[in-house]
Protein backbone atom coordinates (compact mmCIF):
# COMPACT_ATOMS: atom_id res chain seq x y z
CA UNK A 1 0.00 0.00 0.00
CA UNK A 2 2.89 2.40 0.62
CA UNK A 3 3.34 2.92 -3.13
CA UNK A 4 -0.20 4.25 -3.61
CA UNK A 5 -1.26 7.89 -3.60
CA UNK A 6 -3.17 9.32 -0.64
CA UNK A 7 -6.55 9.19 -2.39
CA UNK A 8 -6.15 5.45 -2.95
CA UNK A 9 -5.05 4.96 0.67
CA UNK A 10 -8.20 6.71 1.91
CA UNK A 11 -10.29 4.08 0.17
CA UNK A 12 -8.19 0.93 0.50
CA UNK A 13 -5.53 1.10 3.23
CA UNK A 14 -5.78 -0.89 6.45
CA UNK A 15 -7.71 -3.88 5.18
CA UNK A 16 -7.32 -6.23 2.22
CA UNK A 17 -9.99 -8.95 2.12
CA UNK A 18 -9.00 -12.46 1.18
CA UNK A 19 -10.93 -14.83 -1.03
CA UNK A 20 -14.58 -14.93 0.06
CA UNK A 21 -14.04 -12.46 2.92
CA UNK A 22 -16.16 -9.33 3.53
CA UNK A 23 -15.43 -6.48 1.13
CA UNK A 24 -16.00 -3.90 3.87
CA UNK A 25 -14.06 -3.89 7.14
CA UNK A 26 -15.94 -6.26 9.47
CA UNK A 27 -17.26 -5.04 12.82
CA UNK A 28 -15.83 -7.35 15.49
CA UNK A 29 -18.35 -6.42 18.18
CA UNK A 30 -16.97 -8.67 20.88
CA UNK A 31 -15.47 -7.91 24.26
CA UNK A 32 -13.35 -11.05 24.40
CA UNK A 33 -11.62 -13.64 22.20
CA UNK A 34 -11.39 -17.42 22.65
CA UNK A 35 -8.19 -19.49 22.74
CA UNK A 36 -7.56 -23.24 22.80
CA UNK A 37 -5.16 -23.09 25.73
CA UNK A 38 -4.06 -20.88 28.57
CA UNK A 39 -0.50 -21.03 27.26
CA UNK A 40 -1.55 -19.40 23.99
CA UNK A 41 -3.33 -16.61 25.80
CA UNK A 42 -0.42 -16.24 28.18
CA UNK A 43 1.84 -15.32 25.27
CA UNK A 44 -0.43 -12.37 24.51
CA UNK A 45 -0.23 -11.12 28.09
CA UNK A 46 3.56 -11.38 27.89
CA UNK A 47 3.62 -9.48 24.56
CA UNK A 48 5.32 -12.50 23.02
CA UNK A 49 2.72 -13.07 20.30
CA UNK A 50 0.27 -10.90 18.33
CA UNK A 51 -3.43 -11.29 18.85
CA UNK A 52 -6.48 -10.16 20.79
CA UNK A 53 -7.83 -11.11 24.17
CA UNK A 54 -9.88 -8.14 25.40
CA UNK A 55 -11.28 -5.21 23.44
CA UNK A 56 -10.35 -2.74 26.17
CA UNK A 57 -6.80 -3.01 24.88
CA UNK A 58 -7.18 -3.87 21.20
CA UNK A 59 -9.82 -4.91 18.71
CA UNK A 60 -9.35 -6.10 15.09
CA UNK A 61 -11.79 -3.54 13.65
CA UNK A 62 -10.03 -0.72 15.48
CA UNK A 63 -6.63 -1.91 14.36
CA UNK A 64 -7.67 -2.04 10.69
CA UNK A 65 -8.89 1.56 10.83
CA UNK A 66 -5.82 2.67 12.79
CA UNK A 67 -3.66 1.07 10.10
CA UNK A 68 -5.41 3.19 7.47
CA UNK A 69 -4.80 6.40 9.41
CA UNK A 70 -1.19 5.32 9.95
CA UNK A 71 -0.74 4.89 6.19
CA UNK A 72 -2.33 8.28 5.50
CA UNK A 73 0.03 10.04 7.92
CA UNK A 74 3.11 8.09 6.84
CA UNK A 75 3.73 6.56 10.26
CA UNK A 76 4.87 3.15 11.47
CA UNK A 77 2.24 2.37 14.12
CA UNK A 78 -1.10 3.79 15.26
CA UNK A 79 -3.95 3.25 17.67
CA UNK A 80 -7.51 4.49 18.11
CA UNK A 81 -8.83 6.08 21.30
CA UNK A 82 -12.26 6.98 22.62
CA UNK A 83 -11.87 10.67 21.74
CA UNK A 84 -9.40 13.24 20.48
CA UNK A 85 -8.94 14.45 24.04
CA UNK A 86 -8.00 10.91 25.06
CA UNK A 87 -5.55 10.72 22.15
CA UNK A 88 -3.75 13.87 23.25
CA UNK A 89 -3.68 12.82 26.89
CA UNK A 90 -2.37 9.33 26.19
CA UNK A 91 0.24 10.63 23.72
CA UNK A 92 1.61 13.05 26.30
CA UNK A 93 1.20 10.89 29.39
CA UNK A 94 3.02 8.07 27.61
CA UNK A 95 6.15 10.23 27.92
CA UNK A 96 5.49 12.24 31.09
CA UNK A 97 5.06 11.57 34.75
CA UNK A 98 4.95 13.56 37.97
CA UNK A 99 7.80 16.09 38.02
CA UNK A 100 8.10 16.45 34.26
CA UNK A 101 7.52 19.44 31.99
CA UNK A 102 5.87 20.16 28.64
CA UNK A 103 6.40 22.99 26.15
CA UNK A 104 3.19 23.78 24.26
CA UNK A 105 1.90 26.33 21.82
CA UNK A 106 -0.49 28.72 23.56
CA UNK A 107 -2.77 28.70 20.52
CA UNK A 108 -4.56 25.36 20.89
CA UNK A 109 -8.06 24.02 21.46
CA UNK A 110 -9.48 25.20 24.79
CA UNK A 111 -10.14 21.68 26.02
CA UNK A 112 -6.53 20.69 25.36
CA UNK A 113 -5.29 23.89 27.00
CA UNK A 114 -7.30 22.97 30.10
CA UNK A 115 -6.07 19.37 29.98
CA UNK A 116 -2.44 20.51 30.04
CA UNK A 117 -2.67 23.58 32.24
CA UNK A 118 -5.09 22.26 34.88
CA UNK A 119 -5.59 18.49 34.91
CA UNK A 120 -2.03 17.46 34.06
CA UNK A 121 -0.67 20.09 36.42
CA UNK A 122 -2.66 18.39 39.19
CA UNK A 123 -0.75 15.25 38.25
CA UNK A 124 2.51 17.09 38.83
CA UNK A 125 3.31 17.79 35.17
CA UNK A 126 4.20 21.43 34.53
CA UNK A 127 3.87 23.37 31.28
CA UNK A 128 5.27 26.45 29.61
CA UNK A 129 3.09 27.93 26.87
CA UNK A 130 4.74 29.79 24.01
CA UNK A 131 3.32 31.82 21.17
CA UNK A 132 3.07 30.00 17.84
CA UNK A 133 4.88 33.05 16.46
CA UNK A 134 7.75 32.95 18.96
CA UNK A 135 11.35 33.38 17.89
CA UNK A 136 13.82 30.51 18.08
CA UNK A 137 15.35 32.16 21.14
CA UNK A 138 11.99 32.43 22.90
CA UNK A 139 11.20 28.83 22.07
CA UNK A 140 14.57 27.57 23.33
CA UNK A 141 14.13 29.55 26.56
CA UNK A 142 10.94 27.60 27.35
CA UNK A 143 12.78 24.28 27.72
CA UNK A 144 13.93 22.86 31.05
CA UNK A 145 16.03 19.88 32.04
CA UNK A 146 12.84 17.94 32.77
CA UNK A 147 11.04 18.82 29.49
CA UNK A 148 9.73 15.66 27.84
CA UNK A 149 7.86 16.88 24.74
CA UNK A 150 6.62 19.78 22.64
CA UNK A 151 2.96 20.04 21.64
CA UNK A 152 1.11 22.10 19.03
CA UNK A 153 -1.74 22.05 16.50
CA UNK A 154 -1.22 22.24 12.74
CA UNK A 155 -4.19 24.64 12.53
CA UNK A 156 -5.28 25.85 15.94
CA UNK A 157 -8.92 25.54 16.98
CA UNK A 158 -10.48 28.13 16.80
CA UNK A 159 -7.79 30.82 16.40
CA UNK A 160 -6.69 29.21 13.09
CA UNK A 161 -3.04 30.05 13.66
CA UNK A 162 -0.73 27.83 11.59
CA UNK A 163 2.12 26.13 13.43
CA UNK A 164 5.62 26.42 12.01
CA UNK A 165 6.15 22.67 12.29
CA UNK A 166 9.76 22.71 11.16
CA UNK A 167 10.66 25.40 13.71
CA UNK A 168 9.01 23.56 16.60
CA UNK A 169 10.41 20.20 15.48
CA UNK A 170 13.93 21.60 15.25
CA UNK A 171 13.69 23.08 18.73
CA UNK A 172 12.31 19.84 20.17
CA UNK A 173 15.09 17.81 18.59
CA UNK A 174 17.79 20.27 19.73
CA UNK A 175 16.62 19.52 23.27
CA UNK A 176 16.30 15.78 22.73
CA UNK A 177 12.50 15.45 22.91
CA UNK A 178 9.75 14.63 20.38
CA UNK A 179 7.22 16.98 18.81
CA UNK A 180 3.55 15.96 19.04
CA UNK A 181 1.24 17.67 16.53
CA UNK A 182 -2.55 17.56 16.61
CA UNK A 183 -3.47 17.41 12.91
CA UNK A 184 -7.26 17.35 13.32
CA UNK A 185 -8.18 20.39 11.22
CA UNK A 186 -5.77 19.86 8.33
CA UNK A 187 -6.04 16.06 8.18
CA UNK A 188 -3.33 14.17 6.26
CA UNK A 189 -5.11 15.20 3.05
CA UNK A 190 -3.83 18.77 3.47
CA UNK A 191 -0.79 18.32 5.71
CA UNK A 192 1.36 15.42 6.87
CA UNK A 193 3.28 16.76 9.89
CA UNK A 194 5.66 13.78 9.98
CA UNK A 195 7.07 14.91 6.63
CA UNK A 196 7.95 18.24 8.28
CA UNK A 197 9.67 16.76 11.34
CA UNK A 198 6.85 15.89 13.76
CA UNK A 199 7.42 12.66 15.69
CA UNK A 200 3.88 11.84 16.83
CA UNK A 201 0.57 12.94 15.30
CA UNK A 202 -2.81 12.97 17.02
CA UNK A 203 -6.35 13.42 15.75
CA UNK A 204 -9.84 13.97 16.97
CA UNK A 205 -11.34 11.58 14.44
CA UNK A 206 -14.73 12.97 15.49
CA UNK A 207 -14.10 15.87 13.13
CA UNK A 208 -13.24 15.70 9.41
CA UNK A 209 -12.14 12.07 9.46
CA UNK A 210 -15.61 10.95 10.53
CA UNK A 211 -17.16 13.97 8.86
CA UNK A 212 -20.81 13.21 9.60
CA UNK A 213 -21.23 13.76 13.33
CA UNK A 214 -21.66 10.03 13.86
CA UNK A 215 -19.02 8.79 16.31
CA UNK A 216 -16.63 10.31 18.82
CA UNK A 217 -13.06 9.08 18.56
CA UNK A 218 -9.35 9.83 18.42
CA UNK A 219 -6.13 8.46 16.97
CA UNK A 220 -2.40 8.50 17.70
CA UNK A 221 0.20 7.88 15.00
CA UNK A 222 3.90 7.33 15.66
CA UNK A 223 6.41 8.31 12.98
CA UNK A 224 8.87 5.67 14.17
CA UNK A 225 11.67 8.23 13.70
CA UNK A 226 12.44 9.33 17.24
CA UNK A 227 15.38 7.40 18.70
CA UNK A 228 14.29 6.60 22.25
CA UNK A 229 17.46 4.77 23.23
CA UNK A 230 19.58 7.75 22.15
CA UNK A 231 17.74 9.68 24.88
CA UNK A 232 17.35 6.79 27.29
CA UNK A 233 17.72 8.83 30.49
CA UNK A 234 14.88 11.13 29.44
CA UNK A 235 12.36 8.37 28.69
CA UNK A 236 12.75 5.58 31.26
CA UNK A 237 9.22 4.33 30.58
CA UNK A 238 10.35 3.28 27.12
CA UNK A 239 14.00 2.47 27.75
CA UNK A 240 13.99 0.60 31.07
CA UNK A 241 12.20 -2.64 32.02
CA UNK A 242 8.45 -2.51 32.62
CA UNK A 243 7.89 -4.78 35.59
CA UNK A 244 4.15 -4.93 34.87
CA UNK A 245 5.11 -6.84 31.68
CA UNK A 246 7.80 -9.11 33.09
CA UNK A 247 10.61 -6.65 32.53
CA UNK A 248 10.07 -5.86 28.84
CA UNK A 249 11.99 -2.82 27.61
CA UNK A 250 9.77 -1.42 24.86
CA UNK A 251 12.45 0.42 22.89
CA UNK A 252 14.65 -2.68 22.76
CA UNK A 253 11.95 -5.24 22.00
CA UNK A 254 9.87 -3.22 19.53
CA UNK A 255 12.37 -0.67 18.21
CA UNK A 256 11.66 2.93 17.28
CA UNK A 257 8.90 1.82 14.89
CA UNK A 258 6.75 0.12 17.52
CA UNK A 259 7.85 1.05 21.04
CA UNK A 260 5.69 4.14 21.58
CA UNK A 261 2.36 2.68 20.43
CA UNK A 262 3.01 -0.70 22.09
CA UNK A 263 3.64 0.96 25.45
CA UNK A 264 0.66 3.27 25.00
CA UNK A 265 -1.59 0.29 24.27
CA UNK A 266 -0.19 -2.31 26.65
CA UNK A 267 0.24 0.03 29.59
CA UNK A 268 -2.02 3.09 29.34
CA UNK A 269 -4.96 1.59 27.46
CA UNK A 270 -4.79 -1.39 29.78
CA UNK A 271 -5.01 0.86 32.85
CA UNK A 272 -7.21 3.72 31.62
CA UNK A 273 -9.43 1.86 29.14
CA UNK A 274 -10.35 4.74 26.83
CA UNK A 275 -10.85 2.53 23.77
CA UNK A 276 -12.93 3.46 20.73
CA UNK A 277 -15.90 1.16 20.14
CA UNK A 278 -15.64 -1.12 17.06
CA UNK A 279 -18.95 0.31 15.82
CA UNK A 280 -17.54 3.85 15.92
CA UNK A 281 -14.38 2.65 14.19
CA UNK A 282 -16.55 1.21 11.41
CA UNK A 283 -18.33 4.57 10.98
CA UNK A 284 -14.95 6.30 11.03
CA UNK A 285 -13.69 4.13 8.19
CA UNK A 286 -16.71 5.10 6.07
CA UNK A 287 -15.76 8.72 6.61
CA UNK A 288 -12.11 8.10 5.75
CA UNK A 289 -13.09 6.59 2.41
CA UNK A 290 -14.37 9.97 1.21
CA UNK A 291 -12.02 12.24 3.20
CA UNK A 292 -9.96 13.29 0.17
CA UNK A 293 -13.11 14.30 -1.73
CA UNK A 294 -14.81 16.09 1.17
CA UNK A 295 -11.80 18.14 2.27
CA UNK A 296 -11.57 19.84 -1.12
CA UNK A 297 -15.22 20.99 -0.83
CA UNK A 298 -14.81 22.11 2.80
CA UNK A 299 -11.83 24.24 1.77
CA UNK A 300 -13.67 25.63 -1.25
CA UNK A 301 -16.61 26.71 0.92
CA UNK A 302 -14.36 28.06 3.66
CA UNK A 303 -12.46 30.19 1.14
CA UNK A 304 -15.68 31.60 -0.37
CA UNK A 305 -17.15 32.48 3.03
CA UNK A 306 -13.88 34.05 4.22
CA UNK A 307 -13.63 36.22 1.11
CA UNK A 308 -17.22 37.41 1.59
CA UNK A 309 -16.77 38.20 5.28
CA UNK A 310 -13.49 40.05 4.71
CA UNK A 311 -15.35 42.65 2.61
CA UNK A 312 -18.36 43.05 4.90
CA UNK A 313 -18.51 46.33 6.87
CA UNK A 314 -19.90 44.66 10.02
CA UNK A 315 -16.94 42.29 10.28
CA UNK A 316 -13.85 43.69 12.02
CA UNK A 317 -11.54 40.73 11.47
CA UNK A 318 -11.43 37.42 9.61
CA UNK A 319 -9.01 34.58 10.32
CA UNK A 320 -8.53 32.18 7.44
CA UNK A 321 -5.09 31.29 6.21
CA UNK A 322 -6.32 31.04 2.62
CA UNK A 323 -6.72 34.84 2.51
CA UNK A 324 -3.61 36.70 1.24
CA UNK A 325 -4.24 39.28 4.00
CA UNK A 326 -4.02 36.64 6.74
CA UNK A 327 -0.79 36.71 8.79
CA UNK A 328 -0.45 32.95 8.32
CA UNK A 329 -0.95 32.98 4.56
CA UNK A 330 2.75 32.50 3.72
CA UNK A 331 3.13 29.74 6.30
CA UNK A 332 -0.01 28.05 4.98
CA UNK A 333 1.37 28.14 1.44
CA UNK A 334 4.32 26.14 2.75
CA UNK A 335 2.53 23.59 4.91
CA UNK A 336 -0.98 23.63 3.41
CA UNK A 337 -0.63 24.32 -0.32
CA UNK A 338 -3.78 22.36 -1.20
CA UNK A 339 -5.94 24.21 1.31
CA UNK A 340 -6.38 24.27 5.07
CA UNK A 341 -9.90 23.44 6.27
CA UNK A 342 -13.48 24.67 6.19
CA UNK A 343 -13.35 26.54 9.49
CA UNK A 344 -13.46 30.35 9.40
CA UNK A 345 -13.14 32.52 12.52
CA UNK A 346 -14.35 36.11 12.46
CA UNK A 347 -15.15 38.96 14.80
CA UNK A 348 -18.38 40.89 14.43
CA UNK A 349 -18.53 44.59 15.17
CA UNK A 350 -20.31 44.86 18.50
CA UNK A 351 -18.60 42.02 20.38
CA UNK A 352 -20.33 39.28 22.34
CA UNK A 353 -23.83 40.73 22.01
CA UNK A 354 -23.56 41.11 18.25
CA UNK A 355 -22.13 37.60 17.94
CA UNK A 356 -25.07 36.17 19.88
CA UNK A 357 -27.62 38.01 17.70
CA UNK A 358 -25.85 36.88 14.54
CA UNK A 359 -25.86 33.22 15.54
CA UNK A 360 -29.49 33.32 16.69
CA UNK A 361 -30.46 34.74 13.28
CA UNK A 362 -28.88 31.97 11.20
CA UNK A 363 -31.29 29.65 9.42
CA UNK A 364 -29.04 27.17 7.60
CA UNK A 365 -26.02 27.05 9.90
CA UNK A 366 -26.70 25.48 13.30
CA UNK A 367 -25.32 26.49 16.70
CA UNK A 368 -23.43 23.40 17.83
CA UNK A 369 -20.50 22.43 20.01
CA UNK A 370 -19.02 20.75 17.00
CA UNK A 371 -16.90 21.45 13.97
CA UNK A 372 -15.70 19.83 10.75
CA UNK A 373 -19.02 18.23 9.85
CA UNK A 374 -20.87 17.73 6.56
CA UNK A 375 -23.33 20.34 7.85
CA UNK A 376 -22.39 23.95 8.57
CA UNK A 377 -22.31 24.89 12.24
CA UNK A 378 -21.00 27.72 14.38
CA UNK A 379 -20.45 28.86 17.94
CA UNK A 380 -18.97 31.58 20.12
CA UNK A 381 -15.90 29.89 21.67
CA UNK A 382 -15.59 32.29 24.62
CA UNK A 383 -18.94 31.10 26.00
CA UNK A 384 -18.64 27.44 24.98
CA UNK A 385 -15.46 25.49 24.15
CA UNK A 386 -13.12 28.07 25.74
CA UNK A 387 -15.33 29.24 28.62
CA UNK A 388 -12.86 27.85 31.18
CA UNK A 389 -10.30 30.44 30.04
CA UNK A 390 -10.20 34.01 31.41
CA UNK A 391 -10.01 37.08 29.17
CA UNK A 392 -6.21 37.20 29.37
CA UNK A 393 -5.91 33.54 28.39
CA UNK A 394 -8.44 34.05 25.60
CA UNK A 395 -6.39 36.91 24.22
CA UNK A 396 -3.17 34.88 24.39
CA UNK A 397 -4.88 32.03 22.56
CA UNK A 398 -6.12 34.39 19.85
CA UNK A 399 -9.76 33.93 20.81
CA UNK A 400 -11.39 37.35 21.50
CA UNK A 401 -14.70 37.32 23.37
CA UNK A 402 -16.75 38.31 20.30
CA UNK A 403 -15.25 35.71 17.99
CA UNK A 404 -17.51 33.43 15.96
CA UNK A 405 -16.18 30.12 14.66
CA UNK A 406 -18.02 28.87 11.60
CA UNK A 407 -17.37 25.42 10.21
CA UNK A 408 -18.42 25.41 6.58
CA UNK A 409 -19.98 22.11 5.57
CA UNK A 410 -20.63 20.59 2.18
CA UNK A 411 -23.61 22.75 1.20
CA UNK A 412 -23.63 25.16 -1.73
CA UNK A 413 -21.32 28.10 -0.97
CA UNK A 414 -23.83 30.69 -2.20
CA UNK A 415 -26.50 29.32 0.15
CA UNK A 416 -24.06 29.66 3.06
CA UNK A 417 -23.21 33.24 2.09
CA UNK A 418 -26.89 34.15 1.74
CA UNK A 419 -27.56 32.80 5.24
CA UNK A 420 -24.66 34.80 6.67
CA UNK A 421 -25.83 37.94 4.84
CA UNK A 422 -29.37 37.82 6.22
CA UNK A 423 -28.07 37.16 9.75
CA UNK A 424 -25.72 40.14 9.57
CA UNK A 425 -28.64 42.36 8.53
CA UNK A 426 -30.15 41.77 11.99
CA UNK A 427 -27.18 43.43 13.68
CA UNK A 428 -27.40 47.18 14.28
Amino acid sequence: MSDYQLETLCVNAGYTPGNGEPRQIPIIQSTTFRYESGEEMGKLFDLEAPGYFYTRLQNPTNDMVAAKICALEGGTAAMLTSSGQAANFLAMFNLCSCGDHIVASSSIYGGTFNLISVTMRRMGIDVTFVSPDCTDEELDAAFRENTKLVFGETIANPALTVLDIEQFASAAHRHGVPLIVDNTFATPVNCRPIAWGADIVTHSTTKYMDGHGTGVGGAIVDSGKFDWMAHADCFPGLTTPDESYHGITYAEKFGNAGAFITKCTAQLMRDLGCIQSPQNAFYLNLGLESLHVRMARHCENGQAVAEYLEKHPKITHVSYCGLPSDPYYARAQKYLPKGSCGVVSFEIRGGREAAARFMNSLKLAAIETHVADARTCCLNPATTTHRQMNDEQLARAGVPAGLVRMSCGLENAQDLIADIAQALENID
